[in-house]
């Protein structure tokens, strides 16, 4: 059974994408189904989704021949196939892209996490990417650290889109939204037109796995969904503030806030909890396939979250005094994530060669 879930969420003002791709969904129709009955509006990947992909799969290997002929290894033959797949998801996605006025349809593709410290290669590499792929709703994600940054702002000010991703507290999340601004500004300074798109990923679930055994009962669950709402009502200051209004006069748009790690992680609760609870206009939430399904076929869609944040800093203030330290714990993981983002990586490239050594 269906339900109409999902296009109820996107008559309240949020985006459903889905956080996945393979050439499987793309060749078998999967992906195009979801557009015309789950309301779909883009997608999100990563290379653990292609590492699964690619090792587990015999779905590439005719193409890793064919790159293997040409030439092609490495960090090369990946971007190569990445760039395939998403040109293809990219082309599905362009009516919505189109019909939205570039506000939504948008796919994304990570940069190599090898120039993490390296602001002028990872600025390089997007540009670069962006170009092979030609597609206008194609977001290059770049991680929101410290070192990710200069990066976003020097990308934004090149006018190719970002996905900020690897954002956990509204702290990060309102430093990635300065890069984003800065990179405006300079493009306005330069006379040019400040209208290059940009979401912003806030990780939801990993904070609940982080402090699962660590509070009472009666807390499980609710700090992802409590820092959500406190990112949320950062988001809608931010664009009702004089600086970006200022920008938006010029032409510029909102870098809209993601909620991404919707996949629920604790099986004693509901399979669509972050779903659910995370409706807001003019948001994204990028989910795991199973969840959207799951939420296709049973999720509740009630009122969107409170502009003011609602129980957020209640709810905050209830983890502190139960001994979570929220600056330490955002920045910790921040920090996993992207060790993570790196270890996933080096997985990819070894199975990139594994599986090339065997085709050939």
């Amino acid at each position: 059974m269906v339900s109409n879930a999902p296009g109820n969420l996107q008559k309240l003002g949020q985006s459903l994408w889905l956080d996945n791709i393979t050439r499987n969904l793309l060749d078998h129709g999967t992906l195009q189904r979801y557009i015309d009955e789950l309301s779909i509006t883009g997608l999100t990947s990563n290379p653990t989704i292609f590492d699964h992909a690619i090792s587990k799969n015999t779905w590439y290997d005719d193409e890793i021949r064919r790159q293997l002929d040409s030439g092609a290894t490495g960090e090369a033959l990946f971007f190569k196939l990445a760039i395939q797949d998403l040109s293809r998801a990219a082309e599905l996605f362009l009516p919505v892209y189109e019909r939205t006025s570039k506000v939504d349809g948008f796919v994304s593709l990570e940069v190599s996490p090898v120039f993490a410290y390296d602001t002028k290669a990872t600025v390089e590499q997007a540009k670069m990417l962006h170009a092979q792929a030609n597609r206008p709703n194609l977001f290059i994600k770049i991680p929101g650290t410290k070192e990710g940054l200069p990066a976003i702002e020097d990308s934004i000010f090149a006018g190719v889109p970002i996905n900020v991703t690897l954002l956990f507290s509204t702290d990060q999340y309102m430093a990635a939204a300065d890069a984003y601004m800065k990179g405006l500004e300079r493009r306005v300074k330069a006379g040019l037109p400040p209208d290059v798109r940009s979401v912003a990923s806030l990780f939801v679930s990993r904070w609940d796995v982080a402090v699962a055994n660590k509070v009472p009962e009666v807390l499980r669950n609710k700090l992802g969904v409590a820092v959500s709402k406190q990112t949320y009502k950062a988001y809608r200051d931010i664009l009702e503030s004089d600086r970006f209004l200022c920008l938006e006069n010029m032409g510029a748009r909102a870098q809209r806030l993601l909620f991404a790690s919707t996949g629920t992680k604790d099986k004693t609760v509901a399979d669509t909890l972050y779903i659910d609870a995370l409706a807001a206009p003019n948001t994204v939430n990028t989910m795991p396939e199973a969840t959207l399904l799951a939420f296709a076929d049973h999720g509740k869609t009630g009122m969107a979250l409170s502009r003011d944040g609602g129980d957020a800093e209640p709810v905050l203030a209830a983890h502190i005094n139960a001994g979570v330290d929220l600056t330490a714990l955002s920045a910790q993981l921040q920090a996993e994530g992207a060790a993570s983002f790196v270890k996933s990586w080096n997985e990819l490239l070894g199975a990139i060669e594994s599986k090339s050594k065997v085709l050939t």
